[in-house]
């Protein structure tokens, strides 16, 4: 969907930490779109789309309980979002995809440091990274949900159709949270130009594994486009990308 359109920013909240730091990041993201944060919890259950019978009291208590926080925690970063709380029933995989399709991003967390060896990707993030119909970032906290420590965000210049999206939105980010931008190659003139306020720093393409000669501060967000999001969702490695030095950095996946 056009973001011009998107009706929210969605946030996957299942009564993690790494949940609600997710939903603290997506604050900037909703505020700069000026649409609410929508913060979505799914009971599992397959055959709805509502809270149904077939849910629990139990279930239904944990899923308000987990809104409740994740609101209370957006509330206190203090910035006047407008947030929505939604309880849902259904595949939490399917229901966030299908909230992607009027949302400007849907995001989700994770406290899982490194990738693991045979898997790069929770089920769910993995589900979100291969068809959600909007960018999707999946958000990684320290332990008790909070936040990585300020680094930078790192974006590959490459010939892909799509690579001009996505370093536009990583200029975007930059700009958002007062980050400077790492870009992987030397084609950036005109991006510097178009930034002025950006710090830019230039790695030659191959430089992605930490280096204390080259890397003085850490990768906090890296932003891929589809073929990236692809090799992500699907494969075991993502060689030659920045991830591959920098295991517990966020992502966030843009589509299109």
């Amino acid at each position: 969907m056009d973001e011009l359109h998107a009706k929210s920013v969605v946030v996957g909240i299942d009564g993690s930490q790494a949940a609600v730091g997710a939903a603290k990041w997506a604050v900037e993201e909703a505020m700069s779109r000026n649409i609410p944060l929508r913060l979505v919890h799914v009971v599992g259950h397959k055959q709805a789309q509502s809270p149904s019978p077939q849910a629990s009291d139990w279930e239904l208590r944990r899923g308000e309980a987990a809104l409740d926080q994740a609101a209370c925690a957006v509330q206190d970063v203090g910035t006047p979002v407008e947030v929505e709380t939604v309880l849902l029933s259904g595949d939490p995989e399917q229901t966030l995809i299908n909230e992607s399709t009027d949302a400007a991003l849907v995001c989700v967390g994770t406290d899982r440091h490194g990738w693991a060896a045979d898997k790069l990707l929770g089920t769910t993030e993995a589900a979100l990274a291969k068809c959600a119909h909007c960018p999707v970032a999946i958000i990684r906290t320290n332990p008790y949900g909070t936040p990585a420590e300020p680094g930078v965000i790192v974006v590959v210049l490459n010939d892909e159709p799509d690579n001009d999206e996505v370093v536009h939105r990583a200029m975007d980010e930059a700009r958002l949270r007062n980050f400077s931008l790492r870009e992987i190659d030397r084609r950036l003139d005109s991006w510097v130009r178009r930034y002025p306020d950006v710090p830019v720093q230039v790695a030659a393409a191959g430089t992605g594994a930490k280096r204390p000669e080259n890397h003085s501060r850490a990768i906090e967000l890296a932003v891929v486009g589809k073929v990236d999001a692809d090799e992500i969702s699907e494969l075991n490695a993502l060689s030659g990308h920045p991830i591959a030095g920098y295991p517990d950095c966020s992502v966030l996946l843009i589509r299109h």
